[in-house]
């Protein structure tokens, strides 16, 4: 299902990807399983992207405590991701999405490396979303990254940096914590927690999400101008 709310893609959506194992375990697969159904989740929801509005979509696919799970699933993970960015980069490129990878690169394999940077190189004209994955990532790493990397420390060079601000952070899988995530950048992102597992997350509940986000008031630390207007009417 695809939902045009008329407006030009400027939202900044992150998604944590939770559920992948406990969707398996469920259904008695094996966990890789559930990652494998994960990828297909992350194409269904890249292509509903653009039409609702949202311009930059950053996916939490690897964290940097991550590298605890067992070895057999951190290299079935890896090898599905390098899979990932060889099948869709044509995709990508297609589409007019760009491509890019967040997180530290040093861990990871000379050839998934490889990969990372021809799919970025290939897609690097996109304009119609920024798609951006985060792997071997840490929130809190990433901020002191940040602010060793710049020569003048303050909130416009940190993010300058790091990212744009999120508008809207989802976590699926029931789960109700960043673990971690844009952890900057999530300073005042509405957050949406879905209780479905990340390989059943489609169009409609991405839709869905960003309804939920356009009907809420944001109000970054002031009061709502109605408010403040009775309030000042009181006052004369």
């Amino acid at each position: 299902m695809s939902i045009n709310f008329g407006i030009q893609s400027t939202l900044h959506v992150a998604i944590i990807m939770d559920g992948n194992g406990r969707w398996a375990l469920a259904r008695g697969l094996p966990r890789v399983a559930g990652h494998r159904a994960g990828a297909d989740a992350v194409r269904r929801v890249v292509e509903a992207a653009p039409p609702l509005g949202i311009g930059t979509l950053t996916v939490f696919a690897f964290s940097a405590d991550n590298w605890r799970r067992p070895t057999a699933e951190v290299s079935a993970l890896m090898e599905l991701f390098g899979r990932f960015l060889r099948a869709e980069t044509e995709r990508c490129l297609a589409n007019g999405v760009r491509l890019e990878v967040i997180g530290r690169r040093d861990r990871l394999s000379d050839s998934l490396q490889c990969a990372i940077g021809r799919a970025e190189a290939a897609t690097a004209l996109g304009t119609r979303l920024r798609l951006r994955i985060a792997v071997d990532y840490s929130g809190r790493d990433a901020i002191l990254s940040a602010v060793e990397g710049v020569d003048l420390v303050s909130r416009e060079s940190v993010e300058g940096a790091l990212g744009p601000p999120v508008d809207l952070l989802i976590r699926t899988g029931g789960e109700r914590r960043l673990s971690d995530f844009l952890l900057w950048e999530c300073a005042y992102a509405e957050l949406v927690f879905s209780r479905r597992m990340w390989p059943d997350f489609g169009a409609d509940d991405l839709a869905g999400a960003v309804r939920e986000f356009r009907g809420r008031e944001r109000r970054f630390g002031s009061v709502p101008a109605a408010m403040a207007a009775r309030e000042a009417s009181w006052l004369d």
